[in-house]
């Protein structure tokens, strides 16, 4: 146990404790790594850094231009990590405790416009197999606000096409349903009869979405799809892996959603997460009222 990898040893203990997704563990991964690199190059170790040593990191990574949102995540890893080594008595004190976590604003969430939306929506060719596949994404990522993991890794038992629901597995392995609405569920039932069967090519599987071989369509990959439909449906704004979820969120409370119905939707554990949207919403009015009315 002596040798084994304090990073690794930390993260396993965090995943039995928090249960936090892979994303969210390869991230924490990352940060440690890194500073375990840069540390290597001082002569020292993760076990014998001082708070000056992360201060004159976090300077480095500035001079480098690293930003402000991605210093303060490595610094929550950081504090995460020594908070652990302390508690397990690996560490007589914890080097964070006199460092102050970078100011951020507050950004609004990317979305896109309903119109944009529907541009997005259109842009795949649904005359192929794989066109059908990616249309049906799109269509269920903005009529259930999913994250792009949660619907890559969507399977056929997860889908109640009687009832029109959808039970999604998010962080944290909490569960909660969403309803698609006709319109996702159509083009689920024109996906699941017309392009699905081709896709798997012989191969069993649950995948709802099968790439190639039957294994699911990697996150990667279907992001590199989304860009590419931006493109081609004219979309200059920039995106995030979270475009549609932000879309869906924004435009079910400009149509006068309740914000508590939005964060279940969403599967939001806090409403304070959800409550960035009502900016959102907000900010779109005021875009409107400035380009639209007379004395504005």
């Amino acid at each position: 146990m002596a040798d084994a990898d304090p990073v690794e040893l930390f993260l396993d203990a965090l995943w039995l404790e928090s249960g936090l997704s892979e994303n969210t563990l390869a991230a924490y991964r990352n940060d440690l790594q890194h500073f375990a690199v840069w540390l290597d190059a001082q002569a020292r170790t993760l076990f014998q850094v001082q708070s000056q040593d992360i201060s004159r990191y976090l300077a480095e990574r500035h001079v480098q231009g690293c930003s402000a949102r991605s210093d303060a995540r490595l610094l929550s890893s950081l504090r995460r990590f020594y908070r652990y080594q302390l508690r397990e008595r690996r560490m007589p004190y914890d080097p964070t405790v006199a460092l102050d976590s970078p100011r951020l604003g507050r950004p609004l969430p990317g979305t896109l416009s309903e119109q944009e939306v529907e541009a997005l929506l259109l842009a795949p060719d649904v005359t192929r197999v794989i066109g059908l596949r990616d249309r049906c994404m799109l269509e269920i990522l903005y009529a259930a606000g999913l994250r792009v993991s949660e619907l890559v890794g969507l399977e056929v038992q997860q889908l109640n096409r009687q009832r029109g629901l959808v039970r999604i597995i998010g962080k944290g392995d909490k569960e909660r349903l969403v309803p698609l609405g006709d319109e996702a569920l159509g083009w689920v039932e024109n996906y699941l009869r017309q392009a699905r069967p081709d896709l798997l090519r012989g191969h069993g599987g649950d995948a709802l979405f099968p790439g190639q071989g039957g294994r699911p369509i990697t996150r990667q990959t279907f992001w590199h799809r989304i860009k590419r439909y931006a493109a081609q449906a004219g979309i200059r704004r920039s995106l995030s892996p979270h475009t549609l979820r932000h879309a869906f969120a924004t435009h079910l409370l400009n149509h006068g959603a309740d914000l508590r119905v939005v964060q279940l939707l969403l599967g939001h554990s806090d409403l304070s997460t959800t409550q960035i949207y009502t900016h959102v919403a907000r900010q779109r009015l005021k875009d409107l009222h400035a380009a639209h009315h007379p004395r504005a």
